[in-house]
């Protein structure tokens, strides 16, 4: 085996020194000189000249340096290198001291047996040694490889018990042998085997069988027994060195995973089978470790990002490596120039130029920056100039213009660099021969084409015919009119290699223009169909006319320019996505990804083909300022004032667009809805939108997120919008980081404003950056393909500038794997009988209890809140709940909070992302309502969706459900409900005096802030046992898996019939037991209509954060038709006084339908008992 590492091989180049020549006696050689002795020799000859024929370590050593001064340099080498080989050697025995007890100092003597294996003592001459005979393992025969190539492979697979109780563990039965097989074959170093060379080496496919019980919890430091195995085969010498080596393994994804770094267990790590080969480093240990630690952490190895043959993933990953490199200021050693030329090569052509030179007429206009100045100047030039001649051109303007008696220094202080790009122009050539300066061919008037050629795998009747339709969209507006294919009849290979062109120029397309395509099946009348093969395209049919009937088959979406800013060219293949969302566009998917479906194997395939408009490539250009005129509207407002869901007709758009500039003046928070009134169809319209831009009002950062949605797709726009939002402070961006991480879906390019922004706040706060690994790591282990490679990256791109934060994690994510584990033994093993309940639960307690799950789960941040240190965890508290997903209630000691507790609770198989979105719908009313001097006592608790369907949630102290409240106060279940002095007898048990009056008024703050909440918010399944009331008195609401009026249903009929929760043992509490108390009533109510007048004046805010949760792919958030509801609960579009007047009817119906609340919580009760 060769060694890749050239800088760490001494210690394998003096083994095979081993085999030298034979020279006789150990003489003192020269100081300079190593000599020429292995290792092995090395100990023979101190352990055989001492006068005890054995030597300690400390021994060994000194007679080495004393023998050999050559040894005095290095030591920390050649001394790990005598270690190992003492270790790893069966010819050197350890002999305890007289004291005994496996310590250093311990004695090291030679085998009897192995006193001869130098040749009449010559020590460059071992002589080979007869090893007892070792069958081979019988599950391996020479043959195929586990691993695919050469080697060997399962002549059966091996046997292994079901998964069970084994040892209160689930792993696989302990395999009853150790043992490894190394392939034949000899290696040269251009890695062929050299023929005619036999032995136990070669190409070193290794696998390793260990012990699976002795293993399982143990570090992955297992090479040493490998190497002590390997000593018993030919050619050991020539393994290498052991820190050269590294462990693979086939994972649970049934992807190869390197094992590179050593303190994951194998319990961890958890291979697909007990199975591990051996594999040389290829490259710098530590480099290999980050990114295996990367790639636990982010739930992708980073293998998979290389293997992707992407452009723009490649470029991203390569710029935000070099940004956190940055920070190592690794570069500050060299000049200014010297940097330069190292990281931005110049781009120069010599080729024929009289396109470039006739286009310009010679003549070039360039506008110069200065930098650290927000001025700038003109300057007209021959394409003829040179660097050297404009950068003395520009520096006498900039003088004569704005310092004439200032020293601005000379030329060669300055460095002229491209507009908007870091690229510069240091070398002394013309300006015609940059390839930057070619780029900037634009105005090409010809309509915009596409080369339609064929597709392949298309899915559909043998009787249809497929037709493919096309078109262009900036946003979700349909930029002209759809182009569409002949009809094909084929059976297999569907080929039109026809050209459809669009209505549009191409120097008119925008910058964030995307092509849409649909493929679909015509077909000539509506029938029953035989076959089952698209049935579920029946949901989406269209009937265009008489006697035909249009099946979607696929759809996908690419971007017509790339993320470069060049028009495309060139073939592609774009592999089809078949599930179709409810609202379709002319059965085009414009608010879908533009990435392809990466399952490529039975994706339908549409091959299509840009073409070339120009010599040189088409590149979008910067904006020019331009102004418009100015006029005042009276009915500009009206408009303005209207919500994100209010459609604008074409005259109100024409009007809005008219008076752009009174809009900025008058309503900046307009913005929105002038960006929609752009004809994005036109150049200059959108030039002049440009140059508005730049002198718009910074907007609110909660008014900048509107145009975050995918409604605004232009580059400068969300650049915009991400400007605002810089003015976030860490709590306001916290509170709605869930939304910017869904909108990123909504970014064509990996590398866009909101990614750096998002990037460059996590790198200064360590509690964003938490949530947002949190939140982009759940979305990536959902297996969403669409947006799994974006997300990866910019995990990676995090993880890489803050390696301290990665350790931190990583307990995270192997704490949640043990709590999943548990989790899975529990579901396994659950059994109704109380008997076999107990004996589960002391089942989980003696796991938790192990070695291995207390190490992991103590002594971590909380996910749920990383400045709480959940210290250890409490095993005689925890349980798990008796409900179908059986969620673990875990409970830690806290040094942190002065031996309180914390209580969370795991769930595996719930998705808690409506939960999520829910809760934190709740703190930002919360925030409104305190920005108002209104504290209503909310309590929204901590929920984190950390993977697919799997999560975390706070536990709320000293609370119980309304429904244990009634349950106690009554002998019989079926009147526990119905018992109105429940709840306040509770209360009085917890409280007495001044501290009862407090918890009454606890109570009635909260019970006013959730009634309006969950109206507003369309909060359904609301039994007693999803309201919950703390010791203190505060009442709150848990679970909301029933959101926006989705009310659950029995048999047609709605369970809940009342608009929200408000029944008459609530307004006892609230009149502390007086039924006449109505000063305290008419308080609560107050407080409910201060509270709903509020949330009102927000309204825009909710529904644009629901909006930017669209994609999210929520069960009760999947179009604009849920959030209406939204809407309707706010009364938008009506004045406060109308819109009071509905809430005062709402609150009188939930007061007096209130016993149909009763008669649900009395079923729920005797359904649920325990």
């Amino acid at each position: 085996m060769i060694l890749m590492d050239t800088t760490s091989s001494s210690a394998e180049k003096d083994r095979t020194k081993e085999e030298t020549p034979p020279e006789r006696g150990p003489d003192k050689s020269d100081p300079t000189q190593k000599p020429p002795y292995s290792y092995v020799a090395l100990i023979a000859m101190a352990i055989r000249e001492s006068s005890e024929k054995r030597l300690t370590l400390s021994g060994i050593y000194q007679y080495i340096i004393s023998k050999f001064p050559f040894y005095e340099k290095n030591k920390k080498g050649w001394q790990n290198s005598i270690r190992h080989n003492l270790s790893l050697n069966e010819c050197f025995i350890k002999v305890p001291r007289e004291g005994g007890g496996e310590r250093k100092g311990n004695y090291w003597t030679l085998d009897p047996a192995c006193e001869d294996m130098f040749e009449k003592g010559n020590y460059r001459r071992r002589r080979r040694m007869k090893r007892p005979f070792r069958p081979p393992p019988t599950h391996f025969q020479p043959g195929k490889s586990l691993f695919g190539g050469d080697g060997y492979g399962y002549l059966s697979p091996p046997k292994y018990l079901q998964s069970g109780f084994i040892n209160n563990s689930w792993s696989p039965a302990p395999m009853p042998y150790t043992s490894c097989q190394i392939s034949s074959g000899n290696m040269r170093e251009d890695g062929r085997q050299i023929e005619g060379y036999s032995g136990a080496l070669g190409r070193c496919r290794i696998l390793f069988i260990l012990s699976w019980s002795r293993l399982r919890n143990n570090r992955l430091q297992r090479q040493q027994l490998l190497w002590k195995e390997a000593q018993t085969y030919p050619l050991f010498s020539l393994l290498g060195e052991m820190e050269g080596h590294m462990f693979e393994c086939v994972n649970q994804a049934a992807v190869h995973e390197e094992l590179e770094d050593e303190t994951r267990r194998l319990c961890d790590v958890r291979p697909f089978l007990p199975v591990l080969k051996l594999i040389t480093r290829n490259c710098g240990r530590a480099e290999r470790i980050l990114d295996s630690k990367i790639g636990v952490l982010i739930g992708k190895g980073l293998h998979e990002l290389d293997a992707l043959q992407d452009q723009e993933v490649k470029d991203f990953r390569s710029k935000m490596k070099r940004i956190s490199e940055e920070k190592m200021q690794r570069m500050q050693l060299m000049s200014w120039g010297e940097w330069l030329r190292s990281c931005y090569s110049t781009q120069v052509e010599t080729g024929s130029l009289e396109n470039l030179i006739d286009k310009h007429e010679g003549v070039i206009k360039i506008t110069m920056h200065y930098d650290q100045s927000q001025d700038t100047a003109s300057l007209k030039v021959s394409l003829h100039c040179t660097v050297t001649e404009l950068m003395d051109q520009a520096l006498k303007k900039w003088q004569t213009t704005h310092s004439p008696e200032e020293d601005i220094g000379t030329r060669s202080d300055y460095v002229l660099r491209i507009s908007g790009k870091l690229e510069f122009l240091f070398e002394d050539h013309p300006l015609n021969q940059y390839k930057q300066l070619h780029t900037c061919v634009w105005k090409v008037h010809s309509l915009f084409r596409i080369n339609l050629v064929k597709g392949n795998k298309v899915n559909a009747e043998d009787a249809a015919k497929i037709q493919v339709r096309a078109g262009l969209f900036h946003g979700t507006e349909l930029l002209c009119k759809t182009a569409v294919s002949s009809e094909s009849s084929s059976r297999s290979e569907h080929v039109w290699n026809k050209t459809l062109e669009f209505d549009i120029a191409v120097c008119d397309l925008p910058r964030m223009a995307r092509l849409c395509f649909a493929i679909y099946a015509v077909m000539d009348k509506v029938k029953k169909q035989r076959s089952t093969k698209n049935t579920h395209l029946n949901k989406y049919q269209t009937i265009r006319k008489a006697g035909k009937v249009h099946y979607p088959i696929a759809w996908v979406n690419t971007m017509v320019f790339d993320y470069r800013g060049q028009l495309k060219t060139g073939d592609i293949i774009l592999h089809c996505w078949s599930s179709f969302p409810d609202e379709l566009e002319e059965m085009l998917n414009p608010i879908g990804t533009i990435q392809t479906n990466p399952y490529t194997e039975n994706a339908t395939e549409l091959h299509i083909s840009f073409p070339e408009y120009s010599t040189q490539p088409v590149v979008f250009p910067p904006f020019d300022k331009g102004r418009g005129g100015k006029k005042f509207y009276i009915e500009l407002k009206e408009i303005m004032e209207r919500d994100p869901l209010s459609q604008l007709c074409e005259n109100e758009k024409d009007l809005i667009w008219t008076l752009r500039y009174d809009c900025r003046e008058n309503f900046p928070q307009s913005l929105p809805k002038l960006l929609l009134s752009v004809k994005w169809s036109k150049h200059e319209d959108m030039a002049q939108l440009q140059a508005l831009l730049q002198i718009w009002p910074k907007l609110s950062p909660r008014d900048a997120l509107e145009l975050l949605d995918f409604n605004y797709p232009d580059q400068y726009v969300r650049e915009f919008a991400v400007n605002c939002l810089r003015d976030m402070s860490d709590n306001e961006l916290l509170q709605y980081l869930l939304q910017l991480v869904q909108v990123l879906r909504y970014e064509p390019y990996y590398d866009c404003a909101l990614s750096r922004f998002l990037l460059e706040r996590a790198q200064s706060s360590r509690k964003i950056g938490h949530f947002l690994f949190w939140h982009l790591r759940q979305v990536s282990e959902m297996y969403m393909p669409a947006v799994s490679v974006h997300f990866a990256l910019i995990l990676e791109a995090y993880c890489r500038g803050c390696i301290p934060h990665i350790e931190v994690l990583k307990k995270q994510v192997e704490a949640l794997s043990k709590l999943k584990a548990v989790n899975e033994l529990i579901k396994l093993g659950t059994i109704k009988t109380k008997t076999k309940q107990a004996h589960l639960k002391e089942a989980m307690m003696t796991c938790l209890r192990q070695t291995g799950f207390i190490e992991t789960l103590s002594d971590l941040h909380s996910p749920l809140n990383p400045n709480i240190l959940l210290a250890g965890v409490h095993v005689e508290r925890c349980k798990y709940m008796d409900s179908k997903m059986k969620p673990l209630w875990i409970v830690y000691n806290n040094k942190l909070l002065g031996g309180d507790t914390v209580g969370i609770i795991f769930k595996n198989g719930d998705d808690l992302r409506q939960d999520m979105l829910t809760l934190q719908i709740l703190r930002l009313m919360d925030l409104l309502w305190k920005e108002a001097n209104l504290d209503l006592r909310i309590v929204p608790y901590g929920c984190l969706a950390t993977g697919d369907h799997s999560g975390l949630i706070e536990v709320v102290s000293s609370a119980d459900t309304i429904a244990n409240i009634q349950k106690t106060s009554s002998n019989m279940a079926a009147a526990a409900a119905f018992n109105k002095d429940a709840l306040l007898n509770w209360l009085k048990d917890k409280n007495s005096g001044d501290a009862l009056d407090k918890a009454i008024e606890e109570f009635t703050l909260s019970c006013a802030g959730y009634c309006v909440a969950t109206y507003v918010l369309g909060i359904g399944d609301r039994h007693s046992d999803n309201i919950m009331v703390r010791s203190t008195g505060q009442l709150f609401h848990i679970d909301f898996g029933h959101i926006l009026g989705n009310f659950k249903s029995k048999f047609g009929i709605k369970r809940e019939r009342v608009p929200f929760i408000l029944t008459h043992d609530f307004i006892h509490v609230i009149q502390q037991g007086k039924t006449g108390n109505t000063e305290k009533f008419g308080n609560f109510r107050q407080y409910c209509e201060d509270a709903y007048l509020i949330l009102r004046r927000n309204g825009n805010l909710f529904i644009t954060l629901f909006a930017l949760m669209l994609t999210a792919g929520l069960p009760e958030l999947t179009s604009v038709k849920d959030i209406q509801y939204l809407k309707d609960s706010l009364a938008l579009g009506k004045t406060d006084d109308e819109a009071l007047k509905q809430f005062r009817q709402k609150f009188d119906e939930a007061l007096r339908e209130s016993w149909t609340t009763k008669v649900n919580w009395m079923a729920h009760i005797v359904a649920h008992p325990s």
